[in-house]
Protein backbone atom coordinates (compact mmCIF):
# COMPACT_ATOMS: atom_id res chain seq x y z
CA UNK A 1 0.00 0.00 0.00
CA UNK A 2 1.53 3.37 -0.93
CA UNK A 3 1.51 5.83 2.16
CA UNK A 4 3.36 8.37 0.57
CA UNK A 5 1.68 10.52 -2.28
CA UNK A 6 2.50 14.11 -2.69
CA UNK A 7 -0.24 16.62 -3.57
CA UNK A 8 1.62 18.24 -5.77
CA UNK A 9 2.85 16.64 -9.08
CA UNK A 10 5.80 15.47 -10.11
CA UNK A 11 8.40 18.23 -11.78
CA UNK A 12 10.07 15.68 -14.17
CA UNK A 13 6.43 14.49 -15.48
CA UNK A 14 5.99 16.33 -19.24
CA UNK A 15 3.72 18.43 -20.52
CA UNK A 16 0.81 16.07 -21.91
CA UNK A 17 -2.60 16.39 -23.33
CA UNK A 18 -5.82 16.67 -21.19
CA UNK A 19 -7.03 13.55 -21.70
CA UNK A 20 -3.56 11.90 -21.18
CA UNK A 21 -3.63 13.62 -18.01
CA UNK A 22 -6.95 12.56 -17.37
CA UNK A 23 -6.13 9.26 -17.25
CA UNK A 24 -2.43 9.68 -15.53
CA UNK A 25 -2.36 12.19 -13.30
CA UNK A 26 -2.56 10.91 -9.77
CA UNK A 27 -1.15 7.66 -11.15
CA UNK A 28 2.34 8.05 -12.37
CA UNK A 29 4.39 6.30 -9.79
CA UNK A 30 1.80 2.69 -9.67
CA UNK A 31 3.55 0.82 -12.51
CA UNK A 32 7.03 1.05 -9.66
CA UNK A 33 4.74 0.54 -7.21
CA UNK A 34 3.95 -2.94 -9.01
CA UNK A 35 0.53 -1.64 -9.37
CA UNK A 36 -2.00 -0.86 -12.29
CA UNK A 37 -5.02 0.25 -10.08
CA UNK A 38 -4.91 2.51 -7.79
CA UNK A 39 -4.89 1.61 -4.11
CA UNK A 40 -7.15 2.84 -1.53
CA UNK A 41 -5.95 3.20 2.08
CA UNK A 42 -8.92 3.19 4.33
CA UNK A 43 -6.90 3.89 7.61
CA UNK A 44 -7.91 6.18 9.77
CA UNK A 45 -4.49 6.46 11.93
CA UNK A 46 -0.87 5.17 11.54
CA UNK A 47 1.61 4.01 13.60
CA UNK A 48 4.62 6.10 14.82
CA UNK A 49 7.57 4.61 17.20
CA UNK A 50 9.23 8.58 17.40
CA UNK A 51 6.32 10.67 19.41
CA UNK A 52 9.40 13.69 19.61
CA UNK A 53 8.95 13.67 14.93
CA UNK A 54 5.36 12.96 15.10
CA UNK A 55 4.81 16.58 17.31
CA UNK A 56 7.66 18.11 15.16
CA UNK A 57 5.83 17.39 12.22
CA UNK A 58 2.08 18.21 13.35
CA UNK A 59 3.34 21.44 14.96
CA UNK A 60 4.36 22.27 11.41
CA UNK A 61 1.27 21.11 9.63
CA UNK A 62 -0.29 23.41 12.37
CA UNK A 63 1.93 26.53 11.25
CA UNK A 64 2.40 26.32 8.06
CA UNK A 65 -0.69 24.09 6.45
CA UNK A 66 1.78 22.09 4.49
CA UNK A 67 1.34 18.57 4.36
CA UNK A 68 3.65 16.51 6.20
CA UNK A 69 6.44 14.67 4.41
CA UNK A 70 6.16 10.64 5.18
CA UNK A 71 3.74 8.88 6.23
CA UNK A 72 0.18 10.24 7.06
CA UNK A 73 -0.56 10.99 10.42
CA UNK A 74 -3.93 10.58 10.92
CA UNK A 75 -6.89 10.83 8.46
CA UNK A 76 -8.46 14.19 8.60
CA UNK A 77 -4.87 15.42 8.51
CA UNK A 78 -4.26 13.68 5.03
CA UNK A 79 -5.24 10.27 3.21
CA UNK A 80 -2.70 8.72 0.48
CA UNK A 81 -6.08 7.88 -1.64
CA UNK A 82 -7.30 11.30 -1.54
CA UNK A 83 -4.01 13.14 -2.55
CA UNK A 84 -4.32 11.25 -5.57
CA UNK A 85 -7.22 12.56 -6.47
CA UNK A 86 -6.04 16.30 -5.30
CA UNK A 87 -3.18 15.92 -7.27
CA UNK A 88 -4.71 14.84 -10.95
CA UNK A 89 -7.98 17.64 -10.35
CA UNK A 90 -5.02 20.03 -9.51
CA UNK A 91 -3.26 19.17 -12.94
CA UNK A 92 -6.40 19.29 -14.50
CA UNK A 93 -7.37 22.67 -13.65
CA UNK A 94 -3.62 24.05 -14.16
CA UNK A 95 -3.73 24.68 -10.36
CA UNK A 96 -0.79 24.29 -7.69
CA UNK A 97 -2.75 22.35 -5.42
CA UNK A 98 -6.30 21.52 -4.68
CA UNK A 99 -8.04 20.38 -1.91
CA UNK A 100 -10.71 17.84 -1.40
CA UNK A 101 -13.69 17.70 1.06
CA UNK A 102 -16.99 15.86 2.06
CA UNK A 103 -19.07 17.68 -0.52
CA UNK A 104 -19.11 21.07 -3.04
CA UNK A 105 -20.49 22.82 0.05
CA UNK A 106 -17.78 21.95 2.37
CA UNK A 107 -15.30 22.97 -0.15
CA UNK A 108 -16.98 26.60 -0.14
CA UNK A 109 -17.16 26.54 3.37
CA UNK A 110 -13.39 26.42 3.99
CA UNK A 111 -12.71 29.19 1.09
CA UNK A 112 -15.20 31.33 3.07
CA UNK A 113 -13.55 30.24 6.46
CA UNK A 114 -10.09 30.64 5.74
CA UNK A 115 -10.62 34.14 4.20
CA UNK A 116 -12.86 35.08 7.48
CA UNK A 117 -9.86 34.13 9.37
CA UNK A 118 -7.71 36.62 7.96
CA UNK A 119 -10.10 39.44 8.68
CA UNK A 120 -11.58 39.36 5.19
CA UNK A 121 -15.75 38.49 5.86
CA UNK A 122 -17.03 40.72 2.83
CA UNK A 123 -18.12 38.54 -0.41
CA UNK A 124 -18.89 40.08 -3.65
CA UNK A 125 -21.39 37.69 -5.87
CA UNK A 126 -23.13 37.39 -8.77
CA UNK A 127 -26.34 36.05 -9.56
CA UNK A 128 -27.11 33.39 -10.09
CA UNK A 129 -25.04 30.81 -7.84
CA UNK A 130 -26.26 27.10 -6.99
CA UNK A 131 -29.15 27.79 -4.55
CA UNK A 132 -27.57 26.57 -1.16
CA UNK A 133 -24.02 29.02 -2.36
CA UNK A 134 -27.14 31.47 -2.40
CA UNK A 135 -28.51 30.59 0.70
CA UNK A 136 -24.85 30.01 2.65
CA UNK A 137 -23.95 33.83 1.04
CA UNK A 138 -27.04 35.99 2.36
CA UNK A 139 -27.95 33.95 5.18
CA UNK A 140 -24.31 35.11 6.55
CA UNK A 141 -24.26 31.35 8.26
CA UNK A 142 -20.37 31.82 8.43
CA UNK A 143 -20.27 35.60 9.91
CA UNK A 144 -19.49 36.38 5.96
CA UNK A 145 -21.41 39.55 4.06
CA UNK A 146 -22.39 39.46 0.68
CA UNK A 147 -23.07 42.26 -1.94
CA UNK A 148 -24.79 41.20 -4.74
CA UNK A 149 -24.43 43.16 -7.89
CA UNK A 150 -24.04 42.23 -12.03
CA UNK A 151 -20.13 41.72 -13.54
CA UNK A 152 -19.71 45.27 -14.59
CA UNK A 153 -20.37 46.35 -11.07
CA UNK A 154 -17.77 44.28 -9.56
CA UNK A 155 -14.94 46.79 -9.22
CA UNK A 156 -17.38 49.11 -6.94
CA UNK A 157 -18.57 46.87 -4.82
CA UNK A 158 -15.46 45.77 -3.63
CA UNK A 159 -14.07 47.01 0.08
CA UNK A 160 -11.19 46.87 1.77
CA UNK A 161 -12.42 44.29 3.72
CA UNK A 162 -13.45 42.17 0.82
CA UNK A 163 -11.83 38.24 1.01
CA UNK A 164 -13.59 37.04 -2.05
CA UNK A 165 -15.23 37.66 -5.59
CA UNK A 166 -17.65 34.57 -6.65
CA UNK A 167 -19.34 33.49 -9.83
CA UNK A 168 -20.76 30.73 -11.39
CA UNK A 169 -20.20 30.83 -14.92
CA UNK A 170 -22.23 28.77 -16.80
CA UNK A 171 -24.68 29.79 -14.11
CA UNK A 172 -26.96 27.10 -12.01
CA UNK A 173 -29.45 26.92 -13.42
CA UNK A 174 -29.93 29.24 -16.15
CA UNK A 175 -26.38 28.78 -17.96
CA UNK A 176 -25.79 32.45 -18.16
CA UNK A 177 -22.20 32.86 -18.95
CA UNK A 178 -19.63 35.41 -17.36
CA UNK A 179 -16.62 36.92 -19.43
CA UNK A 180 -13.99 35.64 -16.58
CA UNK A 181 -11.12 37.60 -17.82
CA UNK A 182 -12.69 40.36 -17.73
CA UNK A 183 -14.21 39.85 -13.97
CA UNK A 184 -10.59 38.67 -12.98
CA UNK A 185 -8.95 42.50 -14.12
CA UNK A 186 -12.11 43.95 -11.89
CA UNK A 187 -11.49 42.09 -9.12
CA UNK A 188 -7.89 43.54 -8.99
CA UNK A 189 -6.05 42.35 -5.71
CA UNK A 190 -9.39 40.17 -4.65
CA UNK A 191 -9.11 36.46 -5.21
CA UNK A 192 -11.50 35.72 -7.60
CA UNK A 193 -13.39 31.93 -7.06
CA UNK A 194 -15.49 30.47 -10.17
CA UNK A 195 -17.64 27.81 -9.41
CA UNK A 196 -16.31 25.53 -12.48
CA UNK A 197 -19.04 22.58 -11.94
CA UNK A 198 -21.03 22.65 -14.88
CA UNK A 199 -18.18 23.57 -17.33
CA UNK A 200 -15.03 21.53 -15.67
CA UNK A 201 -11.85 21.39 -16.95
CA UNK A 202 -12.65 20.12 -20.02
CA UNK A 203 -14.59 22.62 -21.50
CA UNK A 204 -12.70 25.74 -19.30
CA UNK A 205 -9.70 26.35 -17.01
CA UNK A 206 -10.68 29.36 -15.06
CA UNK A 207 -6.98 29.88 -13.94
CA UNK A 208 -6.05 30.57 -17.28
CA UNK A 209 -8.33 33.61 -17.25
CA UNK A 210 -6.86 35.17 -14.62
CA UNK A 211 -9.34 33.39 -11.46
CA UNK A 212 -7.11 32.73 -8.61
CA UNK A 213 -9.93 29.57 -6.57
CA UNK A 214 -11.92 27.21 -8.51
CA UNK A 215 -14.75 25.54 -6.80
CA UNK A 216 -16.67 22.05 -7.78
CA UNK A 217 -19.06 20.29 -6.38
CA UNK A 218 -17.25 16.75 -7.30
CA UNK A 219 -20.29 14.76 -6.80
CA UNK A 220 -21.54 15.93 -10.22
CA UNK A 221 -19.22 15.37 -13.68
CA UNK A 222 -15.87 14.89 -11.98
CA UNK A 223 -17.75 11.44 -10.41
CA UNK A 224 -19.89 10.74 -13.08
CA UNK A 225 -22.02 8.35 -11.71
CA UNK A 226 -24.28 9.64 -9.51
CA UNK A 227 -22.29 7.05 -6.50
CA UNK A 228 -20.54 9.40 -4.90
CA UNK A 229 -20.33 12.79 -2.83
CA UNK A 230 -17.19 14.99 -3.06
CA UNK A 231 -15.88 18.73 -3.12
CA UNK A 232 -13.03 20.01 -4.00
CA UNK A 233 -11.34 23.65 -4.39
CA UNK A 234 -7.99 24.22 -6.99
CA UNK A 235 -5.77 27.18 -6.16
CA UNK A 236 -2.08 27.97 -5.60
CA UNK A 237 -0.18 26.23 -2.83
CA UNK A 238 -0.33 29.32 -0.20
CA UNK A 239 -4.05 28.92 -0.25
CA UNK A 240 -4.15 25.50 -0.44
CA UNK A 241 -2.43 25.20 3.01
CA UNK A 242 -5.14 27.56 4.89
CA UNK A 243 -7.71 25.06 3.42
CA UNK A 244 -6.02 22.03 4.84
CA UNK A 245 -5.65 23.77 8.56
CA UNK A 246 -9.45 24.36 7.76
CA UNK A 247 -10.04 21.13 6.78
CA UNK A 248 -8.32 19.32 9.96
CA UNK A 249 -9.95 22.12 12.05
CA UNK A 250 -13.60 21.35 11.16
CA UNK A 251 -13.37 17.76 9.62
CA UNK A 252 -15.03 18.61 6.61
CA UNK A 253 -12.54 15.71 4.99
CA UNK A 254 -12.96 13.46 1.92
CA UNK A 255 -13.60 9.99 2.37
CA UNK A 256 -10.71 7.78 0.86
CA UNK A 257 -13.46 5.17 -1.15
CA UNK A 258 -14.94 8.52 -2.47
CA UNK A 259 -11.41 10.01 -3.08
CA UNK A 260 -11.00 6.29 -5.08
CA UNK A 261 -14.33 7.02 -6.99
CA UNK A 262 -13.67 10.29 -7.73
CA UNK A 263 -10.04 9.49 -8.99
CA UNK A 264 -11.83 6.81 -11.40
CA UNK A 265 -14.23 9.44 -12.76
CA UNK A 266 -11.46 11.92 -13.90
CA UNK A 267 -10.27 9.19 -15.96
CA UNK A 268 -13.68 9.46 -18.54
CA UNK A 269 -14.40 12.78 -17.69
CA UNK A 270 -13.26 13.92 -21.27
CA UNK A 271 -15.15 10.80 -22.93
CA UNK A 272 -18.61 11.93 -20.86
CA UNK A 273 -18.30 15.62 -21.18
CA UNK A 274 -17.50 15.76 -25.22
CA UNK A 275 -20.23 13.23 -25.92
CA UNK A 276 -23.08 13.97 -23.53
CA UNK A 277 -22.61 17.71 -25.05
CA UNK A 278 -22.97 16.31 -28.48
CA UNK A 279 -26.21 14.66 -27.43
CA UNK A 280 -27.21 18.01 -25.86
CA UNK A 281 -26.60 20.57 -28.57
CA UNK A 282 -28.72 18.42 -30.64
CA UNK A 283 -31.88 18.22 -28.23
CA UNK A 284 -31.25 22.24 -27.92
CA UNK A 285 -31.63 22.19 -31.79
CA UNK A 286 -34.86 20.11 -31.64
CA UNK A 287 -36.27 22.20 -28.43
CA UNK A 288 -35.64 25.68 -29.91
CA UNK A 289 -37.94 24.42 -33.17
CA UNK A 290 -40.71 23.05 -30.59
CA UNK A 291 -43.65 25.26 -30.45
CA UNK A 292 -44.47 23.67 -26.72
CA UNK A 293 -41.07 25.32 -25.91
CA UNK A 294 -40.94 28.94 -25.45
CA UNK A 295 -37.36 29.27 -24.84
CA UNK A 296 -33.80 27.19 -24.54
CA UNK A 297 -30.70 28.19 -22.28
CA UNK A 298 -27.45 26.90 -23.73
CA UNK A 299 -23.75 28.23 -23.52
CA UNK A 300 -21.57 29.34 -25.91
CA UNK A 301 -18.91 26.92 -24.43
CA UNK A 302 -21.53 24.27 -25.36
CA UNK A 303 -21.64 20.83 -22.47
CA UNK A 304 -24.14 18.70 -21.29
CA UNK A 305 -26.31 20.89 -19.26
CA UNK A 306 -29.87 22.20 -20.79
CA UNK A 307 -32.44 24.51 -19.80
CA UNK A 308 -35.71 25.62 -21.00
CA UNK A 309 -38.83 27.28 -20.43
CA UNK A 310 -42.04 25.64 -21.09
CA UNK A 311 -45.68 27.20 -22.18
CA UNK A 312 -47.58 24.89 -20.09
CA UNK A 313 -47.30 23.59 -16.25
CA UNK A 314 -42.98 22.29 -15.96
CA UNK A 315 -44.64 19.77 -13.58
CA UNK A 316 -46.43 17.76 -15.99
CA UNK A 317 -42.91 17.26 -18.25
CA UNK A 318 -41.25 16.23 -14.34
CA UNK A 319 -43.99 14.02 -13.75
CA UNK A 320 -44.56 12.85 -17.55
CA UNK A 321 -40.91 11.51 -18.29
CA UNK A 322 -40.24 8.16 -17.74
CA UNK A 323 -36.78 7.31 -19.62
CA UNK A 324 -35.37 10.51 -17.73
CA UNK A 325 -35.17 10.88 -14.08
CA UNK A 326 -36.86 13.49 -12.02
CA UNK A 327 -34.23 13.96 -9.53
CA UNK A 328 -31.51 16.44 -8.51
CA UNK A 329 -28.17 16.98 -9.16
CA UNK A 330 -26.55 16.42 -12.83
CA UNK A 331 -23.19 15.19 -14.48
CA UNK A 332 -24.39 11.45 -14.04
CA UNK A 333 -24.48 8.99 -17.15
CA UNK A 334 -27.68 9.23 -16.74
CA UNK A 335 -30.02 11.92 -17.71
CA UNK A 336 -31.93 13.95 -14.95
CA UNK A 337 -34.21 16.42 -14.69
CA UNK A 338 -35.72 18.75 -11.95
CA UNK A 339 -37.67 21.97 -11.46
CA UNK A 340 -35.23 24.84 -10.11
CA UNK A 341 -37.98 27.10 -8.56
CA UNK A 342 -39.52 24.05 -6.86
CA UNK A 343 -36.20 22.16 -5.72
CA UNK A 344 -32.38 23.54 -6.22
CA UNK A 345 -33.20 27.41 -5.93
CA UNK A 346 -36.32 27.48 -3.80
CA UNK A 347 -34.18 28.73 -0.64
CA UNK A 348 -33.83 31.62 -2.76
CA UNK A 349 -36.01 34.97 -1.96
CA UNK A 350 -38.60 34.73 -5.02
CA UNK A 351 -37.86 38.20 -5.92
CA UNK A 352 -34.05 37.42 -6.25
CA UNK A 353 -34.78 34.13 -8.19
CA UNK A 354 -36.90 35.47 -10.50
CA UNK A 355 -34.49 38.74 -11.26
CA UNK A 356 -31.28 36.36 -11.58
CA UNK A 357 -33.62 34.42 -14.68
CA UNK A 358 -34.68 31.48 -12.58
CA UNK A 359 -38.34 31.71 -14.10
CA UNK A 360 -41.15 29.26 -12.42
CA UNK A 361 -41.12 27.43 -15.95
CA UNK A 362 -37.72 26.75 -16.20
CA UNK A 363 -36.41 23.12 -16.32
CA UNK A 364 -32.65 21.99 -15.84
CA UNK A 365 -31.68 18.96 -18.02
CA UNK A 366 -28.53 17.14 -17.07
CA UNK A 367 -27.92 15.08 -20.57
CA UNK A 368 -26.42 11.89 -19.75
CA UNK A 369 -25.26 9.06 -22.24
CA UNK A 370 -28.15 7.69 -23.58
CA UNK A 371 -29.24 7.60 -26.87
CA UNK A 372 -30.36 11.36 -28.28
CA UNK A 373 -33.33 9.50 -30.41
CA UNK A 374 -34.72 7.79 -26.99
CA UNK A 375 -33.96 11.53 -24.99
CA UNK A 376 -35.97 13.34 -27.45
CA UNK A 377 -38.40 10.32 -27.35
CA UNK A 378 -39.01 10.46 -23.79
CA UNK A 379 -39.10 14.72 -23.69
CA UNK A 380 -41.61 15.20 -26.29
CA UNK A 381 -44.25 12.62 -24.62
CA UNK A 382 -43.43 14.52 -21.33
CA UNK A 383 -44.21 17.88 -23.47
CA UNK A 384 -47.21 16.38 -25.38
CA UNK A 385 -50.50 18.19 -24.19
CA UNK A 386 -52.98 16.67 -22.15
CA UNK A 387 -54.53 17.25 -18.55
CA UNK A 388 -53.17 19.45 -15.93
CA UNK A 389 -52.47 16.49 -13.18
CA UNK A 390 -53.79 17.53 -9.64
CA UNK A 391 -51.63 19.33 -7.11
CA UNK A 392 -48.47 17.62 -5.44
CA UNK A 393 -46.64 18.06 -2.59
CA UNK A 394 -43.41 18.63 -4.76
CA UNK A 395 -45.01 21.86 -5.56
CA UNK A 396 -45.38 23.39 -1.95
CA UNK A 397 -42.82 25.14 -0.82
CA UNK A 398 -39.72 23.57 0.76
CA UNK A 399 -37.49 24.79 3.46
CA UNK A 400 -34.31 23.80 1.97
CA UNK A 401 -32.80 23.47 -1.14
CA UNK A 402 -31.27 20.15 -2.28
CA UNK A 403 -28.83 19.00 -4.89
CA UNK A 404 -27.35 21.22 -7.54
Amino acid sequence: MDNDVSTTPPAAIPSRAFATEAVHAGRDDLASLGLHAAPIDLSTTYPSYDARAEAERIDAFATTGALPDGLPVYARLDNPTTGRFETALARLEGAGSAVAFASGMAALSAVLLARASQGLRHVVAVRPLYGCSDHLLGAGLLGTEVTWTDPAGIADAIRPDTGLVMIETPANPTLAEIDIRAVAHACGSVPLLVDNTFATPVLQRPLDEGARIVLHSATKYLGGHGDVMGGVVACDEEFAAVLRQVRFATGGVLHPLAGYLLLRGLSTLPVRVRAASVSAAELVRRLTADPRVARVHYPRIGGAMVSFEVYGDPHRVISGVRLITPAVSLGSVDSLIQHPASISHRIVEEGDRRASGVSDRLLRMSVGLEDVEDLWADLCQALSDGPVPPARKAEEPLRASAGR
